[in-house]
């Protein structure tokens, strides 16, 4: 029987959420499965992938095919690179122990991509809020100047206008004690 390592598809529409079976490669897509050996979320940044490591690296060992895209998943898991050392270690290139510091080494450069790669998305968005925090003072400075501009704009015009009836006012109270002085 000839059997295929795939995606199979869960999730509502425009939402897919996968599951990584081993299937026999007649059967549907979302069909009969052998063996459930992960998942996938391409929805979440960076992708979500829970993968059984033992068992698909066993299913590759039997003969199992992957599809492109659970090629690439097992290669980014390290699947593909635990079955080509053991590979090596059959054919007498490698013993047990180079496998392992070989595997580990790689894990470890793995992990340090990203981690780097995690900081560097925390960083750009911790740029892209203070951006946003400026863009937000700098809107709230220019608020704050225009209502002071209108408040000492509607203050000057109170004074004039306080100044121009006082002005209006004055007069008159000259004019009468000189109509007084008169008589």
């Amino acid at each position: 029987m000839a059997t295929k390592i795939r995606l199979q598809r869960h999730g509502r529409k425009g939402y897919a959420f996968y599951q990584i079976v081993v299937a026999d490669s007649r059967a549907p897509r979302d069909g009969k499965f052998i063996e459930r050996v992960g998942s996938y979320n391409p929805n979440t940044n960076p992708a979500t992938i829970d993968l059984n490591f033992e068992r698909a690296l066993y299913w590759l060992q039997v003969g199992a095919q992957p599809t492109d895209t659970t090629r690439n998943i097992l290669s980014d898991e390290g699947v593909l690179l635990k079955k080509h050392l053991i590979e090596g270690f059959k054919k007498g290139a490698f013993d047990e122990a180079a496998i392992e510091t070989k595997f580990q080494a790689w894990v470890e450069s793995k992990n340090a991509a990203k981690l780097t790669v995690t900081e560097k998305a925390a960083a750009e968005k911790a740029a892209a809020t203070a951006a946003l925090l400026e863009a937000e003072k700098e809107v709230n400075n220019a608020r704050a100047a225009a209502i002071s501009l209108r408040k000492a704009e509607k203050a000057a015009a109170e004074a004039e206008a306080i100044a121009a009836a006082a002005a209006a006012a004055a007069p008159a109270v000259e004019e009468a004690p000189a109509a007084e002085s008169a008589e």
